[in-house]
């Protein structure tokens, strides 16, 4: 069920922008922020599925833009803020979501496949949060909230080493010391970086494995209640609606069951 936006909601009047939308966490997020009354740019590489939340945001009378980019590439990444900017004029809230996780042993590995966690789950994040920040800091300066907050989508990868996930596990670790660096450097002008970190969920990311190792992913999840991307969702919602003193700078959600 999609949520009627809030004209008057905790968002109202300011803009975000939502990578990884096209699917899972991402467009969760999206879906959550519009019915706060937030005006939602939607950013991915699958043009189609943008074009379909979009309608889902529009037809309920919520504001939503489809840009669909490659933020691997900085001048696209840039392009995508850009783009959400000069549409609603601001930009409060960023969640850097998209992410890819190719698991497998590091010896004998296919390297293209740690090139592409990095250069997408590192590097096309740090290049969102390089465009965004000016932005976040004139949100936070001059804005109905007078705060702005950058969400980091981790995973208990960031902090919790398993075999099988080495690449992974170091793509999702730079994310959190790029994130703490960044915090330190913007949160005197009231724009808050937060890490989110969640375990297993039912999104799509196991099919980027190979049909073995995907095997083995389900079989580990067969006896656990994953969490659904709603609930990131929600975890997201929570940190950017804090008041403009409260900053949640780390939040590590797994589902009851999870042991690690």
């Amino acid at each position: 069920m999609i949520s009627q936006p809030q004209a008057d909601g905790p968002l109202a009047g300011t803009a975000a922008l939502v990578t990884g939308a096209s699917s899972g966490i991402g467009e969760g997020t999206a879906l959550a922020l519009a019915a706060l009354g937030a005006r939602v740019t939607v950013v991915a590489r699958r043009a189609d599925r943008l074009d379909v939340l979009v309608e889902k945001i529009t037809s309920t009378g919520g504001h939503a833009l489809a840009v669909s980019a490659d933020i691997t590439d900085e001048e696209q990444a840039h392009s995508a803020v850009a783009r959400a900017v000069e549409a609603y004029g601001r930009l409060d809230t960023v969640v850097a979501n998209a992410g890819v996780m190719i698991l497998g042993p590091i010896t004998g590995a296919d390297t293209t496949d740690w090139r592409r966690m990095l250069e997408l789950n590192t590097l096309g994040l740090m290049y969102t949060a390089h465009a965004a920040a000016p932005h976040l800091l004139e949100a936070a300066a001059d804005g109905p909230r007078r705060v702005a907050d950058l969400v980091l989508v981790s995973s208990t990868a960031g902090r919790v080493v398993r075999g099988g996930g080495g690449v992974y596990n170091a793509s999702k670790y730079a994310v959190t010391a790029f994130g703490e660096a960044l915090r330190r450097e913007v949160t005197r002008r009231h724009v808050r970086v937060s890490l989110v970190e969640p375990g297993a969920v039912e999104t799509e990311l196991p099919l980027q494995n190979r049909p073995d190792v995907r095997e083995r992913m389900y079989e580990r999840y067969s006896t656990m209640e994953r969490l659904r991307p709603a609930d990131v969702a929600d975890t997201i919602t929570f940190i950017v609606t804090r008041p403009r003193h409260v900053a949640v700078n780390e939040v590590l959600v797994r589902p009851t069951e999870q042991q690690d």
